[in-house]
């Protein structure tokens, strides 16, 4: 009778970090900013049709690097949650911190299960409140982990050497167009160097606490960008 094949919990956890840190390496980064009027997201990406940063709820925004269709599910499954509390008992009850603990028990989930391969994202949830100290940045990794980052932070590829660059040139209270500039030359920040991306390639969005609407959600495209950028 022939032994079972014997792998340790450690070295089993050790294979699936690598796993899915790797996948998310090869991603474009997303670059989030606080500014003075709200959150800005920025990332590059060509695709005009696959968005990889989107809105949740009224004053909550989503962005995440990595397999285009495992963050793209777990989006659709946090608009559902939020759409349900918000019916169910009120609007003001639908918060990005409970946006993002539901999303770390998901990912903590599929981690830890041997069923499946662990999720190749990592995810920004954003939240802003009515003056800067209320806002609110979460980012979430592929294994359930939350952090609170304030200020600023950078997701997948080259993610370390786009968050120094951040340290050294972010200021609080930045105007957008400012905001916009500096996340722009972030994202095109590599371990080889830098380049720059061509604003017809960029995505950008903000949650901006200035517009008049419930709902505070918007991109930043054409001459707007383009003005934006100087």
């Amino acid at each position: 009778m022939s032994m079972p094949f014997y792998v340790s919990p450690d070295q089993l956890m050790k294979d699936r970090s690598d796993y899915a840190r790797k996948g998310i390496s090869r991603g474009r980064p997303v670059v989030a900013i606080q500014y003075a009027d709200g959150v800005l997201f920025t990332t590059e990406n060509p695709s005009q049709a696959l968005y990889k940063i989107s809105e949740i709820y009224d004053r909550i925004a989503f962005a995440a690097v990595g397999r285009y269709n495992e963050f793209e599910n777990l989006r659709i499954a946090g608009v559902r949650l939020a759409d349900m509390r918000g019916y169910a008992y009120d609007r003001s009850d639908v918060t990005g911190r409970g946006l993002a603990n539901a999303y770390a028990q998901t990912l903590g989930t599929i981690f830890s299960s041997g069923g499946e391969k662990p999720y190749e994202v990592e995810v920004f949830v954003a939240e802003i409140g009515d003056e800067a100290a209320a806002d609110q940045l979460y980012r979430l990794t592929y294994d359930g982990q939350v952090v609170e980052e304030r200020g600023y932070a950078a997701m997948g590829g080259s993610a370390e050497t786009i968050t120094t660059y951040l340290a050294e040139h972010w200021t609080e209270q930045m105007t957008l167009s400012a905001a916009v500039q500096l996340a722009a030359a972030a994202a095109g920040r590599n371990d080889a160097g830098e380049k720059a991306i061509e604003i017809g390639n960029l995505e950008v969005a903000v949650l901006d606490r200035t517009r008049s609407q419930p709902r505070k959600f918007r991109r930043l495209r054409g001459d707007v960008l383009t003005a934006l950028m100087g």
